[in-house]
């Protein structure tokens, strides 16, 4: 089955919380504190794997967790770093975020791409011992993974691309210049599914070619299959326009050869800017007059034209020596730069909270929070006034101010409620 989009979610492991310990041994005075940080949690990264090539098991698993930092221990032990979780895909697989389509990662060639990162490990109340503050009994909470609703898209890595109508040969041509093996019949829509294929120059010279179907008028749009799999020309370096010369299918084949190259534009114009070879195939169907009368307009237009017939292999040897000549002349198949990260998400990344008041309480909620708050000890001055400097850090002081909230006003912050202060 071939699946060339997929929604998945991801999550970054969590990083480990600090410990609070102290040394305690026989014969060692006021030892201090000694909690170690926690270990930073896993990321979540994409590789390209050449044995893949499509999308079809993400089908089935649509859940992905990286493992979590372990917590810090006592002797100013750290905790262990979580693992990072390796997600095999296709070469040339997009990652983006779902939600707002900006391109994450361009899983393209041998290097990892990390997409999600893992918590950083908190610190362990040994960071906290000063002069003034010998026993400190509070350490910092690990930070979270980043957790993200992703969609995979996969554009075939491919050096050639054939463009054209059903049934003008496009399979057949590649069955015959590479070892691919399409199924070819004599109706529209056979092939329904890329077909790459690799075509060998001798002297370890090759490149790849793809049979792109379901292009018809109005692909651009969606019409056809053309809208579903034009995605995997993006990629290619050069188009060969296939034509049926005969209008065997009683098409004019110049009136094809324009549909399809406004459907082009109206998809990218990048793409329709893209060299193109146009090859004339069903020769033995034609008369001279159409073959000609093809061949002129094609040239008028400026592209380069070769009459092909492609089930007997006539001309595909000059077709396929020219688009080697010119493949040399291309720079490679073209990647994608990830989209930078807005300044604003980037700031308070981990850092999301809501306030609301109701009945003139105000509720503080922040995922991120709690874990922090499990570390807390009311009862301790000191670690009341580390949540409090972390309440100001993170704008929740600013945003209840702006709330309304005045001396005196309750605030709830989950399980913890408390008079707010100036």
């Amino acid at each position: 089955m071939f699946v060339d989009v997929a929604k998945i979610k991801i999550k970054a492991g969590d990083g480990g919380n600090g410990a609070v310990s102290f040394r305690r041994e026989k014969y060692v005075a006021a030892g201090g504190p000694d909690g170690g940080d926690g270990g930073k949690g896993g990321n979540i990264v994409f590789q390209a794997d050449s044995n893949l090539s499509t999308l079809a098991d993400f089908r089935y698993k649509r859940k992905y967790t990286a493992e979590n930092g372990q917590p810090g221990g006592g002797g100013k032990c750290f905790g262990r770093n979580g693992q990072d979780l390796v997600i095999l895909v296709p070469n040339g697989t997009l990652v983006k975020e779902a939600e707002t389509g900006r391109l994450l990662a361009d899983v393209t060639g041998d290097a990892p791409c990390v997409v999600a990162k893992g918590g950083r490990g908190g610190w362990g109340n040994s960071h906290f011992a000063t002069a003034t503050r010998q026993a400190p009994r509070f350490a910092k909470s690990g930070l979270p993974g980043e957790s993200l609703d992703v969609q995979l898209e996969l554009k075939l890595l491919a050096d050639v691309g054939l463009l054209g109508f059903p049934n003008v040969g496009k399979s057949t041509l590649v069955s015959v210049v590479s070892e691919a093996r399409p199924k070819i019949a004599n109706y529209h829509f056979t092939t329904i599914t890329p077909v790459l294929g690799v075509v060998r120059m001798g002297e370890g010279s090759s490149f790849v070619m793809a049979d792109i179907p379901g292009l018809i008028e109005g692909a651009g749009e969606g019409v056809g299959l053309g809208h579903q799999f034009l995605r995997h020309v993006e990629r290619c370096r050069l188009l060969v326009h296939i034509l049926d010369v005969a209008g065997s299918e009683g098409r004019d084949p110049i009136e094809d050869f324009e549909a399809i190259n406004k459907e082009l534009a109206v998809y990218s114009p990048a793409l329709a800017a893209r060299p193109q070879i146009v090859a004339g195939n069903k020769t033995d169907l034609a008369t001279p007059e159409q073959i000609a009368r093809v061949k002129e307009y094609v040239n008028q237009k400026g592209w380069e034209y070769y009459s092909i017939c492609a089930p007997i292999a006539e001309g595909t040897k000059e077709l396929i020596d020219r688009v080697a000549a010119v493949l040399h002349t291309l720079p490679p198949v073209a990647t994608f730069t990830p989209d930078p990260v807005p300044q604003a998400e980037a700031d308070v990344a981990g850092r999301r909270f809501t306030v609301r008041a109701e009945n003139g309480v105000y509720h503080v909620e922040a995922e991120w929070l709690k874990k922090i708050m499990s570390t807390i000890d009311p009862d301790d001055y000191e670690s009341l006034q580390y949540f409090q400097r972390v309440l100001h850090a993170s704008g929740i002081i600013d945003a209840l101010l702006q709330a309304g909230c005045t001396d005196g006003d309750t605030v709830v912050i989950y399980e913890m409620e408390f008079d707010y202060v100036s």
